[in-house]
């Protein structure tokens, strides 16, 4: 038995023939959007027309406040945007205006203690603890099951670089 695999179109529902060339669509905003990003397969005859219907806009964050301390976002237009500066044209208030930094990523906040049970014998490229070596040791099946669930590499006590690592006793 052998699989079949057929493209269709997701704004047409047109079957797409094998060399029938089909565009990605990521839709990464829009007011039914629940779940985050999704991708859209279509013809590129289907998108061709996309950009001459794209909106000039401007997408501005307001800090009130509000909502705690979570900024709203909000999309307009930018004829009505540039609407809002009455002194100055909005061109050059953007050109003349106070840079913002981008905010830092959290990941960089959220650090992996390698000395719990939960974490011990992820590939890492710090030094390894005794704490992480000694969990390793004592709980080799544990981990191996929880590295190997998670598509990761499993730990070898017969290894030589896993023996140097982790500090297991050489075999005789």
């Amino acid at each position: 038995m052998g699989k079949k695999t057929i493209h269709v179109s997701d704004f047409s529902g047109t079957v797409l023939r094998p060399d029938d060339e089909m565009v990605r669509v990521v839709v990464l905003e829009h007011p039914d959007l629940v779940a985050g990003p999704v991708r859209l397969d279509a013809t590129p005859t289907e998108v061709e027309n996309i950009d001459d219907a794209a909106l000039d806009v401007a997408v501005v964050e307001i800090h009130d406040g509000r909502d705690g301390d979570e900024p709203r976002r909000v999309v307009l237009t930018a004829s009505e945007f540039d609407a809002l500066a009455t002194d100055v044209p909005m061109a050059q208030l953007l050109r003349t205006a106070e840079r913002v930094k981008p905010p830092k990523a959290r990941k960089a906040a959220e650090k992996i203690d390698y000395g719990t049970i939960e974490h011990a014998g992820k590939p890492h490229r710090g030094r390894v603890t005794e704490e992480e070596s000694r969990i390793v040791r004592e709980h080799l099946d544990e981990v191996n099951k929880r590295l190997a669930d998670a598509g990761l590499r499993q730990i070898d006590p017969a290894d030589p670089e896993h023996v140097a690592r982790y500090g297991f006793d050489l075999p005789a």
